[in-house]
C-alpha cells in the first residue's frame, strides 16, 4: 500500500537519514519514534511532499509520488492529509467551514453530509457552528483530525498531534484517535516522541538508530 525505498535526508549539512526503508498495508498505524533531530519530520515531509530528499523513492497504492528524492506528484494530488502539532484550525473559520475547506469543490449538500459524518466518527456532533476558540484543546485536535480525513485520503500523517496536551487529555485522545483511525480505515503514520504513546496507538513501532529504521 504505502513503500518507501532508500530514503536518505540531509539537513543542515548533517545526514539525519541514510537507507530509510518502509512498507504498510492498509488500514495499519505506524509510530515512528526518534530523537529530536533524528529525521523523524524529515521523512514525514518527504511522503508528503513537502520537501525534497538526496535519495529516495514513495509510491502509494501503487502509484509513484517521489522517484530520486524529487517528487513526481504535488502535495494537494497525493491523497495525503496531514494532522500537525499546533492544530493549525483557521480561528476565522466555523468548525463546519474548517472541516469542509480541503472539499469546498464538492457540492453544498455534499459537504454537509461528510460533516455530520465525520462530526459523528470522532464525538462531537452538533458543534458545526463553533469556533476553533469555543473549543478545548482536545477537541480542535479532533476537528482538526476530521478536516484531514473529509477528502477520504489514502494516507494519513500526524505530526507530534498531542504533544502540546497535558499528560491526562493526551491519554484520552490517544484511544479516541486509534479507534477514529480504525474506524475510518485509514492507513496512518504518526511521529512521536513518547514510546508509551506510540505503544498505545499503532499497530508497529518503529525507532530512527544510526539513520536507519528499526521496526519492533
Amino acid at each position: 500500500m504505502l513503500a518507501v525505498k532508500d530514503l536518505s535526508v540531509t539537513y543542515q549539512n548533517n545526514k539525519v537519514l541514510n537507507g530509510f526503508n518502509l512498507n504498510l498495508e492498509q488500514g495499519d498505524i505506524f509510530a515512528l519514534l526518534g530523537d529530536s533531530g533524528s529525521g523523524k519530520s524529515s521523512a514525514l515531509r518527504f511522503i508528503a511532499g513537502l520537501d525534497n530528499a538526496d535519495n529516495g523513492r514513495v509510491e502509494l497504492d501503487g502509484r509513484q509520488l517521489s522517484v530520486s528524492g524529487k517528487h513526481q506528484i504535488t502535495p494537494e494530488l497525493r491523497e495525503v492529509g496531514m494532522v500537525f502539532q499546533d492544530y493549525a484550525l483557521f480561528p476565522h473559520m466555523n468548525v463546519e467551514k474548517n472541516i469542509t475547506f480541503g472539499i469546498s469543490n464538492q457540492p453544498k449538500s455534499e459537504q454537509q453530509a461528510r460533516v455530520k459524518e465525520l462530526l459523528s466518527l470522532i464525538g462531537l456532533e452538533g458543534i458545526e457552528k463553533k469556533y476553533p476558540h469555543q473549543l478545548s484543546g482536545g477537541e480542535q485536535q479532533r476537528v482538526a483530525l476530521a478536516r484531514a480525513l473529509a477528502p477520504s485520503p489514502k494516507l494519513l500523517l500526524l505530526d507530534e498531534p498531542f504533544s502540546s496536551l497535558d499528560k491526562n487529555h493526551r491519554n484520552q485522545l490517544v484511544s479516541q484517535v486509534r479507534s477514529i483511525l480504525k474506524k475510518a480505515q485509514v492507513t496512518s503514520i504518526l511521529v512521536t516522541h513518547d514510546e508509551d504513546e506510540a505503544n498505545a496507538l499503532a499497530d508497529k513501532v518503529g525507532t530512527i538508530q544510526n539513520k536507519k529504521l528499526t521496526i519492533k
